[in-house]
């Protein structure tokens, strides 16, 4: 038998990120730093420990209500170009640390205009960011590419507007777009038209369904809406039934999300934070990945749940005792649900995947 990954093999080892929220993964240290440069004077603490300490503790509430609160802070501090930037460059510094070679990274324009930036400009300003971000990276001999998803808020009207956006810089760096925000209350059909608009521009979207709320907002996503990938999609289990003699029977949106291979952005850490499961141990990813659900592994929030995809995945090693062959699956099922063109996953799968984790007998 084969040892188990240990957490340096898997910072070494090269992963695949989809599910990574911009405003979400900045370091606090830049956090301060905006803050004290900007003016922005609502900061709950005002050292680097005692701040990253309060964003998870904060994002700890088992209310994804209150998770999503802790935003206020980070958005407040980004609401200029050379903020944005700064960002969107170190996050993808910090992925490439981390050993992740190609991440999809979401960010909502429509949150940082509170100053008089307009849409294109904070578009530009990311994909400005995750360039510089690519360059600095080479220079340590990191490679990884990068694209941007365009997030609407649900609970907003601006779902139209972003989706035009996404497609105006799709051949510039953006790959797809997304809705997020708080579930119950807003279903995804409340922007059938923006879904509508880019199928029929024959684009890439994943929808946050089945996060904090259940599955008439996965069936919503998938069959109203036509979601391309899930985000979160954890609350799919409820349509999975375990008998007391194991056995397992799916219901009709299990099968069909099984059938059709719907990607699911999987969250470990920050299910637990908002309540979605109770423990990693006790996390859905367990039962979904072993009936062949096509499961990936994914951060969300990187400062609210002091995580990184490493140490998500060296959780699963923990939790479910997975080995080199559960990461590479994990991760070569995040590179084929990616949203660039065919040939290029393939390149990632069989040019930098499948050799790494060869080399760890997978």
């Amino acid at each position: 038998m084969m040892p188990a990954p240990t957490p340096d093999e898997v910072r070494a080892a090269p992963k695949v990120l989809l599910h990574d929220h911009l405003d979400g993964g900045l370091r606090p240290a830049t956090v301060l730093e905006l803050a004290r440069a900007n003016g922005y004077d609502a900061l709950p603490a005002d050292d680097v420990a005692s701040l990253g300490a309060w964003f998870e503790s904060a994002a700890s509430s088992g209310s994804l209500e209150r998770y999503l609160e802790t935003f206020a802070h980070t958005v407040g501090v980004m609401q200029d170009v050379h903020a944005v930037r700064r960002v969107a460059a170190e996050c993808v510094e910090d992925l490439a640390a981390d050993g992740v070679v190609y991440a999809e990274v979401r960010f909502a324009p429509e949150l940082h205009v509170e100053r008089g930036l307009a849409l294109d400009t904070v578009v530009e300003a990311v994909l400005e960011g995750f360039a510089e971000g690519v360059a600095n990276a080479a220079a340590t001999g990191r490679r990884i590419r990068v694209g941007a998803l365009l997030t609407a808020m649900r609970h907003a009207a601006r779902s139209q507007e972003i989706a035009e956006l996404a497609i105006r810089y799709r051949d510039a760096g953006v790959v797809g777009f997304d809705i997020a925000g708080a579930e119950a209350g807003f279903p995804p059909t409340r922007h059938l038209d923006a879904f509508e608009y880019l199928r029929r521009e024959n684009a890439h979207f994943t929808i946050h369904a089945g996060e904090a709320f259940g599955l008439p907002s996965i069936w919503e996503a998938l069959q109203w809406c036509g979601a391309d990938r899930l985000g979160h999609g954890v609350r799919i289990v409820d349509d999975v039934t375990v008998a007391s003699d194991g056995s397992v029977r799916l219901g009709r949106l299990a099968a069909y999300v099984r059938d059709m291979r719907i990607p699911l952005e999987m969250c470990p850490s920050s299910n637990v934070q908002t309540g979605a499961a109770e423990s990693v141990a006790e996390h859905p990813i367990g039962l979904l990945r072993r009936l062949g659900f096509r499961v990936t592994v994914n951060t969300d929030n990187r400062l609210m749940s002091a995580t990184s995809l490493s140490r998500e995945l060296s959780l699963l090693v923990d939790a479910f005792g997975y080995g080199w062959r559960d990461l590479r699956w994990l991760t070569i099922n995040a590179m084929k649900s990616a949203f660039i063109p065919f040939d290029e996953r393939i390149e990632i799968i069989e040019g930098t995947l499948k050799p790494a984790y060869a080399a760890h007998g997978a």
